[in-house]
Order: structure tokens, then sequence, then C-alpha cells
């Protein structure tokens, strides 16, 4: 069993699913492993709402997976996301993710790419 902030977790993988669960922040992270504006970020992933990627920038933020940086030295405000050092401890496990998932996609007849 392993607790962060009171909250318990019966095993290492929902300890990480955690931080990565979810239907959008494992692809929101795959697209901050380059630091980006937040409009790049909505622009790369057009299909999350506007509040809900504002929602889970805060709760990755808040679990010190990104770093969010505000910059004021002239309108309009710009802020860029980035990875932290320990945000990039997942960059293996994403990229592993992605590998599995073209895999999949080339090798499932049922599965087509659409653009």
């Amino acid at each position: 069993m392993y607790c962060i902030d009171n909250k318990k977790f019966p095993c290492t993988t929902s300890l990480t699913m955690k931080y990565i669960g979810g239907k959008w922040k494992a692809v929101i992270l795959m697209h901050l492993i380059e630091k980006k504006r937040y409009n790049e970020l909505r622009k790369e992933c057009p299909m999350i709402t506007e509040r809900t990627l504002s929602l889970q920038l805060r709760e990755m933020e808040a679990d010190g997976l990104i770093k969010r940086t505000v910059h004021t030295s002239k309108p309009p405000l710009k802020v860029d996301y980035e990875l932290t050092d320990f945000g990039k401890t997942l960059i293996p496990i994403l990229q592993s993710i992605s590998d599995w998932g073209l895999k999949t996609a080339k090798s499932n007849k049922n599965i087509q790419s659409v653009e």
C-alpha cells in the first residue's frame, strides 16, 4: 500500500495512474515533451475542451509534472508550459504507450487513420 496526501494506492500501477490517468493527461504530457505555449497546446489538441485542458494543466502542475511560466513583459500575456525534471521521467513511459498504439493501429484492420 502506498499513500500520497492521505490518499491510498493499492499498488504502484495505481500510483502511476494517479499522475497520467484519465483521457487527456498522457496526451497533453506527450505534447509537452517540448515546451509549448497554451495556444500551441490548444491547436495541437483540438478535441480537448478549453476547460478540460486548463483543469488538466492545473492538476499536473500541482502534481509537479509540469511547470507554468507567465511572461508579463508585454501584452498580451504569454504562458509557457514545460515538463519538470519529475515530469521528464515519464517520457520513456509515454513513448512506449505511443509506440504500442502505433503498432496496434498498423496491425488491426478495424482501426483506420482519419484526418
